[in-house]
This record gives structure tokens, C-alpha cells and sequence, in this order.
């Protein structure tokens, strides 16, 4: 990550437009992988179904939180930009 860091402080000034659908390329074909590899896990697959269940609780407790922290923080940012067009 370090390392990430100092070569775009160097390389800040090039236009780098295409990282950003190279990484998300690399994304989907991580996700592809991990799903194959859970696929061809029999103890997965046949534990799914206790599995499911607690993967669907914590999947939905974490869209929920956050849902309700970016609509908190999109609310702090929204009113500290009024507050600024209002001076």
C-alpha cells in the first residue's frame, strides 16, 4: 500500500483515466474466482443452507448500517456546504 502511495504521488500529474476501469476489471475477475472456488468447496456447498442464513443476516446488517451512515454523512456534508453558500 506504501509503495501504492508513492508512485502516484510521483505519477499525479499524468492523466491515469484508465486505472480506474483496469481496476474494475480486475474486480469482477476476483469475484468471478472467488465464486468458482466457493463453488468447488463441498463444505460450503453443503452447508449452505446454515450458511445462507447467516451470511443473509450480516449481508443485510451491513447494507442497512451502511445505507443509514452515508444518508448521516450526506447529510453533515449537505448542511457544511449550505452553511458556506449562506456566508
Amino acid at each position: 500500500m506504501i509503495s501504492g502511495v508513492v508512485i502516484g504521488y510521483f505519477l499525479r500529474k499524468k492523466n491515469l483515466g484508465y486505472v480506474h476501469k483496469f481496476i474494475t476489471v480486475l474486480i469482477w475477475v476476483l469475484l468471478f474466482l472467488l465464486g468458482t472456488e466457493v463453488g468447488n468447496n463441498e463444505k460450503i456447498i453443503n452447508g449452505l443452507h446454515t450458511i445462507g442464513i447467516e451470511a443473509l443476516i450480516i449481508t443485510l446488517a451491513g447494507v442497512i448500517g451502511s445505507v443509514l451512515l452515508s444518508w448521516i454523512l450526506w447529510l453533515v456534508v449537505s448542511k457544511k456546504k449550505n452553511f458556506r453558500n449562506e456566508r
